[in-house]
């Protein structure tokens, strides 16, 4: 249910602003980067593909968790979706923030965050795996509280779509906007692999939790973000970019001697974690969320 954004006309928007961006990159000396384009793509495809393999975990699970709400909003009522937006903003929060907190959740959102260039078609970069790993369990409270899951799945898509237009370097800073929203600089802060970057903005159409928790970073002209993981991944091929953090915790876990050193690897910060060595290029930078390198 989480992969309705993706009607017609969406996609039609979608091969529009690509193209548009696409030619002012070239025309502004960034250039573009065809074979990330083609990485994008098949991403998406196989995430396509995941979805309707295991997607129904998570509808089935949502409305599993609505049946036994003790009260229920009416979806007819124009206050369920006012409450609904900016109570599903502050669970996305979360399970976002937590997505790069916990190195298990971090295992497949690092697809999101490999992608050294930052364009639009970057923003379907997300994991095949993200349905098994589970990070959604974030958004049962909400079912708890009584909010449909079809009210749910319609908040993430507005959420997903507003996203899609916050993976570019072609819009600068928007003036008091920035206060309340997520934005283009907000966003590309987010995908900073720089030390004053990493971790920050974790907000999906509104920035007001990240200013509220403590994890609010403006992007600043004297210092340009680097996208990319810490260690920088250059493969475009898609296999490889949705399972390379998997690959680095299952060596981890074979090297682990004790049920703590497993419990540890698993689910503490990915920053604190040994990280396995896997071919890259690009300097390491300071230790993000990530073991393997957002």
């Amino acid at each position: 249910m989480f992969e309705s954004e993706l009607t017609p006309a969406f996609v039609l928007t979608i091969v529009l602003f690509t193209m548009v961006e696409m030619v002012w990159r070239r025309r502004s000396g960034r250039g573009y980067d065809m074979g990330s384009l083609v990485g994008n793509l098949g991403i998406m495809l196989g995430r396509g593909v995941a979805n309707f393999l295991t997607g129904g975990i998570i509808t089935a699970a949502l409305f599993a968790v609505f049946a036994i709400a003790p009260f229920q909003w009416a979806m007819d009522d124009w206050r369920t979706w006012a409450v609904g937006f900016v109570v599903f903003e502050f669970f996305y929060y979360w399970e976002h923030r937590f997505s790069h907190t916990v190195r298990w959740f971090w295992a497949s959102h690092a697809v999101h965050h490999s992608a050294n260039e930052f364009t639009l078609p970057a923003a379907f970069r997300l994991s095949w795996t993200s349905t098994l790993s589970g990070a959604w369990i974030a958004f049962l409270p909400m079912a708890l509280m009584g909010f449909h899951p079809l009210v749910i799945g319609a908040l993430m898509a507005v959420n997903l779509q507003y996203q899609y237009f916050l993976h570019t370097e072609a819009v600068g800073k928007l003036g008091p906007l920035e206060w309340v929203f997520n934005t283009p600089s907000h966003h590309r802060a987010h995908h900073g692999s720089n030390p004053e970057y990493l971790d920050t903005n974790f907000g999906g159409v509104l920035i007001i939790f990240d200013r509220m928790f403590g994890t609010f970073a403006e992007e600043r002209e004297d210092t340009p973000v680097i996208y990319g993981l810490t260690k920088r991944l250059t493969s475009h091929n898609p296999f490889i970019i949705v399972f390379h953090e998997w690959a680095n915790l299952w060596s981890d876990l074979r090297r682990a001697r004790s049920a703590s050193a497993v419990l540890r690897i698993m689910f503490g910060r990915p920053s604190d974690q040994p990280a396995a060595s896997v071919p890259s290029s690009g300097p390491e930078l300071a230790p993000r969320l990530v073991p393997i390198e957002g």
